[in-house]
């Protein structure tokens, strides 16, 4: 995979690969090819260099995009725009990382997330690290 997320299982839908419908997964998947459909995950998506995503929405944990993607997305984690990135659509994310050279056209929603640590029984390190993420 081009891009480490998480160390799961990962699916890679090949340059030659043309994938219409609807698509679910819950580890990662990678597209190089063409898709064109609707995406729900809980994994990670990445939409690799020449690749091409027309998608009525996408949902997943996170996504990060070098190609073209046209559609809304959602990510509960974070989203990514890499440089040279083309984005058509609105997106919803907690986090949202936009390079230079990327071409965006739409809306963004950020989402508001409350760090996953009890600040009462911690240490002060751990606190600082979940509320810098």
């Amino acid at each position: 995979m081009s891009d480490k997320i998480e160390e799961k299982n990962t699916t890679v839908f090949g340059k030659e690969t043309e994938f219409v419908g609807n698509l679910r997964f819950t580890d990662n998947l990678e597209i190089t090819g063409k898709f064109e459909g609707t995406i729900e995950s809980e994994g990670n998506l990445v939409i690799a260099k020449n690749a091409e995503c027309s998608a009525d929405t996408i949902t997943a944990g996170s996504i990060i995009i070098s190609g073209t993607v046209t559609g809304n997305m959602e990510a509960q984690d974070k989203v990514e725009l890499r440089q040279g990135s083309v984005i058509t659509g609105n997106i919803k994310t907690a986090r949202l990382k936009i390079d230079d050279g990327v071409v965006f056209d739409g809306k963004v929603t950020m989402l508001e997330t409350l760090p996953d640590v009890n600040i009462f029984d911690c240490k002060v390190s751990e606190l600082n690290e979940a509320f810098s993420r």
